[in-house]
């Protein structure tokens, strides 16, 4: 049997490990992004409204529910490895090979619309061809919401703002100048 590169990541995951995407992902991009809210509020952005708590989840959440800050962060990453990250690695060719950076601006461009839009999009296509640069730029088109752009969704996708790093920021970040890892 031929042991792949995402099944090496699965068995360490299930002995703890924390891949440095993962935590880059989390730190830098989602929490400074999604904030925390320990208490469910019902967020009216959505077309559809939805039950919201610690750092933008929607999973299982209902009214009345509270969280410690310490579960809102472990919620947060279990969330992003076993939803958003392992997705990722099982669903996106190259994804594996991809520098940390491009990975993390993957799995936070993941948590906020989709896995299923990541792995269809023309970033992840960049991806299998190991277009770095092509992926990170590919990663900023999603800055809109019902077909309008968002500023804070622009900011997000892109150069961050005085306070957060945005996706397209870090994910350039860790290529070389000509943009390999």
């Amino acid at each position: 049997m031929v042991i792949t590169p995402a099944m090496e990541i699965h068995g360490a995951i299930d002995k703890g490990y924390v891949p440095p995407a993962v935590k880059l992902a989390v730190d830098q991009l989602i929490a400074p992004w999604e904030g925390l809210r320990t208490t469910a509020y019902l967020d009216r952005l959505p077309k559809i409204p939805v039950w919201t708590v610690c750092y933008g989840d929607t999973l299982g959440v209902k009214a009345g529910m509270k969280f410690s800050v310490a579960d809102c962060k472990a919620r947060l990453m279990q969330r992003v490895i076993y939803d958003y990250y392992l997705p990722l690695v099982d669903g996106v060719p190259g994804f594996t090979e991809a520098p940390i950076s491009v990975q993390a601006a993957m799995i936070s461009g993941a948590y906020n619309y989709g896995v299923a839009r990541v792995k269809s999009s023309t970033a992840a296509k960049s991806v299998a061809k190991h277009q770095w640069q092509k992926t990170c730029l590919d990663l900023t088109a999603y800055n809109r919401a019902g077909g309008v752009v968002l500023e804070g969704l622009d900011r997000r996708r892109k150069m961050g703002d005085r306070e957060r790093l945005g996706e397209a920021e870090l994910c350039f970040s860790g290529l070389d100048e000509k943009g390999g890892k």
